[in-house]
């Protein structure tokens, strides 16, 4: 189904989009731009490890429990409508945690961040979907692909250089004041930029099934997401196995809801089409290998080779250009040409950029030198932007417009819900094999030895994505796909 034909001659689409970028961007950076200030927030605030491990945490957990809905939201009642109160709320937030001076009013603000951003990612996708004809729609998503993955490497280094600058003597809050200025100027232009789209039929928010699936996810993301800073409690695995029942009576509902010709939060259809049940089963695997791999090389570079939060964040600078360079390439050259096949070479080259790593990391140890962590990065940033930037595109390929927003929002929570199975596996490959009490802390020596372990289990879940990519059609993305539809 192709956009309507009135967006090919709206001149306004192409400058709206920056304004989306922008806001995808602010997201993808607030992730992880925590990660470097905890020390100099903790000495400010006074928070304790566990409020540290909430204010890195609530963030992404909000944030996941709010997608789906977020996304359909914006069917219903207006995609600008949903994306401005995201921004507004994004905004407000990142004030609140700027000026906050006790633990407590930051978690708030940052739950109310991963709240608000939950409104407004799932309206760019959705936005650009019904926006865009579909002949564009390859440009723009490999540019959306290439600013959010950077935005989510860019995260440290944005952090690192906002501490150590220590702007205006303000320490660590500009890492959310600096959304202040872009918040605002989001919000103007996108109020007289972006152009208004919602499902052709109005229809009621199916509050039942909201319930349902921000419970069961609740169950399952937050025991990923605390587990292992908690030590795996009984009460993380009681949860994890309510998960199920209830994830599955919110399966059970949407069809007794689409039975009764009602309007549901997730079209169930929707899972019938290869394209978009084999994208959300890559993006799940991919997500799985960031969560993994992210945690465990940030501590490696900091804790286990003693480099400063800058050095660690500029060691990854090949990745972030690289995988933007990939995106641009994929989406513009190869995807066109060559279908899905460019994805499944994407995966390939990752998996090998991680066999590499981790040969390096056990051929010199703790001695490894800079330029020998940046090499393995090369074909990782290649391999990654041939994969992120196509397979958005590739998951909404197929999507009927009324269903954009839910569909954007079930591929974020996607992508998280990935995220977190790793940071949890995190501590089953890599934590236990650090060895004594399991605290990077303290087994400083024996980090390059765990994260050489880790490796291996990254690439594992790149070649599963290999595999699983056979599920999506051979021609999605190309020109033969385009030419039949």
């Amino acid at each position: 189904m192709t956009a309507p034909s009135s967006a090919a001659v709206d001149p306004r689409r192409w400058v709206a989009l920056v304004v989306l970028l922008i806001a995808a961007f602010m997201d993808a950076v607030d992730v992880t731009v925590v990660n470097m200030a905890i020390p100099h927030i903790q000495e400010d605030t006074g928070a304790s490890t566990a409020q540290i491990q909430w204010v890195v945490g609530g963030y992404a957990l909000a944030f996941a429990l709010g997608l789906i809905t977020g996304g359909r939201l914006g069917d219903l009642y207006g995609r600008k409508r949903i994306f401005l109160a995201g921004i507004a709320g994004f905004t407000l937030a990142s004030l609140v945690c700027g000026i906050a001076t006790t633990p407590e009013v930051l978690l708030g603000g940052r739950i109310a961040q991963g709240a608000a951003a939950a409104l407004m990612v799932p309206q760019v996708l959705s936005i650009v979907h019904v926006s865009f004809a579909k002949e564009e729609r390859g440009k723009v998503f490999g540019v959306y692909g290439a600013i959010t993955a950077l935005g989510v490497l860019a995260g440290p280094l944005v952090s690192a250089l906002l501490v150590e600058g220590d702007l205006f003597g303000w320490g660590w809050r500009p890492i959310f004041l600096v959304n202040l200025p872009l918040g605002v100027a989001g919000l103007v232009a996108g109020a007289l930029l972006i152009r208004e789209s919602k499902a052709e039929r109005a229809v009621r928010l199916d509050l039942t099934g909201m319930l349902l699936s921000v419970v069961g996810l609740l169950f399952l993301v937050l025991p990923l997401i605390q587990g292992r800073e908690l030590g795996w409690p009984v009460w993380t695995w009681v949860m994890l196995a309510a998960s199920v029942p209830v994830l599955a009576l919110f399966v059970a509902h949407e069809r007794r809801v689409i039975a009764r010709g009602g309007s549901p939060l997730v079209a169930l259809s929707l899972f019938t089409r290869r394209s978009f049940a084999g994208g959300l089963g890559v993006q799940l695997l991919f997500g799985l290998a960031s969560g993994v791999f992210f945690l465990a090389w940030t501590l490696y570079l900091q804790l286990g080779l003693g480099f400063s939060p800058l050095k660690a964040g500029l060691s990854g600078l090949p990745m972030s250009l690289l995988l933007m360079a990939g995106a641009g390439i994929s989406m513009q050259v190869l995807v066109p040409r060559f279908g899905r096949r460019v994805l499944q070479a994407g995966a390939l080259i990752a998996a090998a950029g991680m066999v590499l790593f981790a040969w390096l990391t056990g051929q010199y140890g703790a001695d490894i030198a800079l330029w020998q962590t940046m090499l393995p990065l090369v074909p990782m940033g290649i391999g990654m932007g041939l994969i992120v930037a196509p397979l958005a595109d590739i998951i909404l390929s197929e999507v009927p417009h009324e269903d954009a927003g839910s569909a954007s929002g079930l591929n974020n929570t996607t992508v998280q819900l990935g995220q977190a199975v790793g940071t949890a596996l995190s501590s089953l490959i890599f934590f236990n094999h650090l060895g004594g009490d399991g605290n990077p802390v303290t087994q400083a020596t024996r980090m390059p030895d765990a994260f050489a372990h880790t490796l291996p289990y990254v690439a594992a879940a790149f070649f599963a994505a290999f595999a699983l990519l056979y599920a999506v059609p051979r021609t999605a993305g190309s020109k033969e796909k385009t030419a039949r539809s």
